[in-house]
């Protein structure tokens, strides 16, 4: 199975696997770093002290998320009518955008392809295609931020000891896509769109509060005692479809094996862990990898590593520069 197709098929909940074949260059790369132990023992620890934790990508990223979604409120306020609608759907300085997965819901709940519709997803199909992964996710869903915030609340639990972290098989989050599919189809109605987090933030921050802030509160009650980021992680479809969508992005966070000491400080702080296995010792296969579709592109990963193994870049670009 090629390198893409398993990436795909842990977006959709398979368990990484070690790679079959491993490059010449990547062979030639660990033996260098294993034959002298103390030279790069030191290394590690001059990299770890000249290392300045930085929150540079999380930054940015925020600040996109906020002004994304505070437009949205100016707009509405302030009767400017630049940016109209939700996250759901919208409409900016004239051009239709409709979001993806709300698109699939609404055409799988009337049985037909709908025209207008169709031609709504389309420029938010082609921006999602050039960001590529779940950069949705982190990037502009409201939910996101606020789960990432009490998720500091469940570590600090877990850590002593008064919660415990249950984890789900990851294949749970395909098996809530088709659910949330079926429903639409059989009820005609689209289930998923009331259930869903993102919309109602996102129509709360604009529109006003309502009673369904009650289900996010709880959501979030399930995540910081039960459950780390279990909503993105385990349910929500929204990532599944523009993981999808995505999948073949020229932009991507890639993997240098030659600077990376294996210590796991990315997996750490990593929002979907699994797209970071490639990370551990005698998991890559080529000198430089991609980390798939799963990824929400959130840089928390870039700025953790010490050694910059971890970086921005954009497919073939860097062989032209």
């Amino acid at each position: 199975m090629s390198r893409f197709a398993d990436l795909f098929m842990g977006m959709l909940g398979a368990s990484p696997k070690k790679p079959e074949k491993v490059s010449p260059k990547v062979q030639q790369i660990m033996l260098l770093k294993y034959e002298d132990k103390d030279r790069y023992i030191k290394e590690k620890l001059h990299a770890r002290a000249h290392h300045n934790p930085s929150h540079k990508w999380r930054n940015r990223r925020w600040a996109v998320l906020l002004a994304v979604n505070l437009l949205f409120v100016f707009s509405f306020w302030l009767d400017i009518q630049l940016l109209e609608g939700s996250l759901t759907a919208s409409r900016f300085a004239g051009f239709h955008l409709i979001d993806l997965n709300s698109a699939l819901q609404v055409m799988l709940a009337h049985k037909h392809i709908i025209v207008n519709l169709f031609i709504g997803t389309f420029t938010v199909f082609l921006l999602w295609v050039l960001l590529g992964g779940r950069t949705f996710c982190s990037w502009v869903c409201p939910y996101h931020l606020v789960s990432e915030l009490t998720e500091k609340l469940h570590l600090k639990l877990v850590d002593k000891k008064i919660v415990t972290d249950h984890e789900f098989h990851r294949g749970t989050r395909t098996v809530f896509w088709v659910l949330f599919g079926l429903m639409s189809i059989v009820t005609g109605y689209t289930v998923f769109e009331t259930l869903s987090p993102t919309g109602i933030l996102s129509r709360a921050l604009i529109y006003g509060p309502g009673l369904a802030l009650g289900w996010v509160a709880l959501l979030l009650l399930f995540e910081v005692f039960w459950s780390r980021r279990a909503w993105c992680r385990y349910i929500c479809p929204i990532g599944l479809t523009y993981g999808a969508v995505g999948a073949i992005s020229p932009l991507q966070i890639s993997y240098h094996v030659e600077h990376c000491f294996h210590e796991g400080d990315c997996r750490k702080v990593c929002l979907v862990p699994h797209v970071l296995d490639v990370t551990i010792k005698g998991r890559a296969s080529d000198e430089t990898m991609g980390l798939g579709p799963d990824c929400t592109r959130c840089g928390l990963c870039v700025d953790a590593c010490p050694t910059s193994a971890l970086r921005f870049e954009v497919k073939g670009l860097s062989k032209l520069l």
